[in-house]
């Protein structure tokens, strides 16, 4: 079995779209662990939907004891740092930030996502609930949108689909797709395969990949530094 990128090597990648000064909201699952692999001396502007601006990165768990503080909290529910210059204000007014389009960058897990950018992440096939949350939102009005996840369901199953078969969050909204086995830019032209994990093929990522992609000219493997 060829081997795959950590759901830390998924966030590493994705950690490079980040600009110098860019606007960030990280949703639940493998995007929390952006902030982490943030480089050094770059300015990222971290947003969260509960009514906060400019914190810094997660605490890392060997830093709990110390770092910790409840007042500090993402809408994941994960202890923040604090940053000097860092603003609060109401939950209606973090959305208004949202909604009035700046968020430069907004990256949100998959449960599926389409050739068309379709993305569908608030609500688990066979479970009959969810919590779209400001998910929904994010997806919509963000200036760009990175899907983070892997590549295949646990039973293999593509995630990566023609149409999605659960609720969608937002149609046609994703720009970037990054996996545990590529990296697939969201064209209208359909899906462009621009990086793959060392050890895989075209062919074995096609294999996986319901819609057909396209290969980019400057194809090459993920670099993750």
């Amino acid at each position: 079995m060829k081997e795959r990128l950590s759901r830390e090597a998924i966030a590493m990648r994705i950690a490079r779209e980040l600009f110098d000064g860019a606007v960030v909201n990280l949703g639940i699952g493998i995007p929390t662990l952006v902030s982490s692999f943030v480089p050094e001396g770059m300015t990222v502007i971290y947003h969260s939907e509960n009514g906060m601006l400019g914190f810094g990165p997660v605490v890392p768990a060997e830093d709990m004891k110390e770092l910790a503080d409840i007042d500090l909290v993402n809408a994941s529910g994960q202890y923040v740092q604090p940053k000097p210059g860092m603003c609060f204000f109401h939950h209606a007014d973090s959305f208004g930030i949202i909604r009035g389009g700046h968020v430069d960058i907004s990256v949100l897990g998959v449960i599926e996502v389409t050739d068309h950018g379709d993305l569908a992440n608030w609500m688990f096939p066979g479970r009959g609930v969810g919590n779209i949350g400001g998910g929904m939102d994010l997806a919509f009005n963000a200036k760009k949108v990175i899907g983070a996840t892997e590549h295949t369901t646990k039973d293999g199953k593509p995630k990566i689909v023609k149409q999605c078969c659960v609720p969608l969050t937002s149609p046609g909204c994703v720009d970037l797709i990054v996996t545990d086995i590529s990296v697939i830019e969201v064209t209208p032209y359909g899906l462009l395969l621009k990086e793959y994990a060392p050890g895989w093929s075209v062919e074995d990522i096609q294999a996986l990949t319901e819609p057909e992609l396209a290969v980019a000219k400057d194809l090459k493997e993920i670099e993750l530094v």
